[in-house]
């Protein structure tokens, strides 16, 4: 009886190990042609928190305008927080806010600044911020305004983790929205990549319950993500960190939500698909170059192309390197792509 369970179970794990085998080697041939379509010149950065917490020099910021142009980038979302857990953020925490705006106006012109305001939000489980309290959603909208008053282009949130029945965070993107449309702004989000599919969301409720040691993903649905498109200006998918062991695998993954979500929101607002600068946890398999790769992959599967502007969002300025910068410059940007080409 042993024998027999131990030959079973040896056939049960070589039957799975065949099936990774095949979808790894069905990636593989799915990754060889070159993509097709270019990047675009509307993309995304998010920025450090010294650019709004510490002074800097003229030519500090003269470089980063210059880097700004060069990379095409529209949108950066500036790290203003983090938001307190009552809804507020230290004004000693952005004293340089002012500074930077005078210096985007001169040395980045039309270059978007937004105030990227986050936290942990408390959902089933730990967590800092209690969005489920009227009072200290009314306390973030406060906080949006006082950095509009700044003179910042938008509001960027980035609250976590977001799952796809919060209506807190909605009611939230609701409130912040009305303050933002009214003085002409923008309003942004930074979400989790979708589900891979939504009809397993109930399962992953009922087996991993939130607040435990193994929470279920807090992945959008498809509901969801047209729910916030609706209420907001920008979508920024947190499309990296996928922790797949094979470039063509983590590629596959980037061009898979890439089209599906420009499918699903594309015509509705500006999205931007995150890629990576920093040291992923499966850095063989996933970068910059990778991730840049398989976004345009996306692109190609595209039947026509979206009716908003749309890009990449870099993750983050303060780990992308010089030689990332060039790279990302000539396999991104139509205009370079073009000239590498002939």
């Amino acid at each position: 009886m042993v024998r027999r369970t131990a030959r079973w179970a040896g056939w049960a794990v070589a039957y799975v190990l065949g099936l990774v085998a095949l979808a790894a080697a069905g990636a593989w041939v799915w990754w060889q042609p070159a993509p097709t379509a270019a990047g675009t010149a509307t993309n995304a950065l998010w920025a450090r928190h010294q650019w709004v917490g510490e002074t800097h020099t003229g030519a500090e910021y003269r470089a980063f305008g210059d880097l700004l142009e060069r990379g095409r980038i529209t949108d950066v979302y500036f790290h203003a927080g983090p938001v307190e857990a009552d809804g507020t953020v230290p004004a000693a925490k952005y004293r340089n806010a002012r500074a930077l705006i005078a210096a985007m106006r001169r040395y980045a012109p039309g270059v978007r600044a937004h105030a990227y305001l986050g936290q942990i939000r408390v959902a089933g489980g730990a967590g800092v911020i209690q969005l489920d309290d009227p009072a200290v959603r009314a306390r973030v909208v406060r906080t949006a305004g006082t950095f509009l008053d700044l003179g910042f282009d938008g509001i960027h949130y980035d609250f976590e983790p977001i799952y796809p029945d919060d209506t807190a965070f909605l009611a939230l993107l609701d409130g912040t929205r009305s303050l933002t449309k009214a003085r002409g702004r923008l309003l942004s989000v930074a979400l989790e990549q979708p589900t891979l599919a939504d009809g397993l969301q109930p399962l992953y409720k009922a087996l991993l319950p939130r607040g435990g040691r193994f929470e279920y993903p807090p992945r959008p649905t498809d509901a969801f993500l047209r729910s916030v498109a609706a209420r907001v200006d920008q979508v920024a998918i947190m499309t990296y960190d996928v922790s797949l062991p094979t470039r063509s695998l983590a590629g596959l993954h980037y061009a898979r939500h890439t089209a599906h979500v420009l499918r699903l929101i594309g015509d509705q607002v500006t999205v931007f698909m995150g890629v990576p600068t920093y040291r992923t946890s499966m850095a063989w398999a996933e970068d910059l170059d990778g991730a840049l790769r398989g976004v345009r992959r996306g692109a190609d599967a595209l039947e026509r192309p979206p009716a908003r502007p749309w890009g990449v969002g870099i993750y983050a300025d303060w780990t992308t390197d010089p030689q990332e910068w060039a790279r990302y410059r000539s396999t991104w940007l139509p205009s370079e792509i073009a000239r590498i080409n002939g």
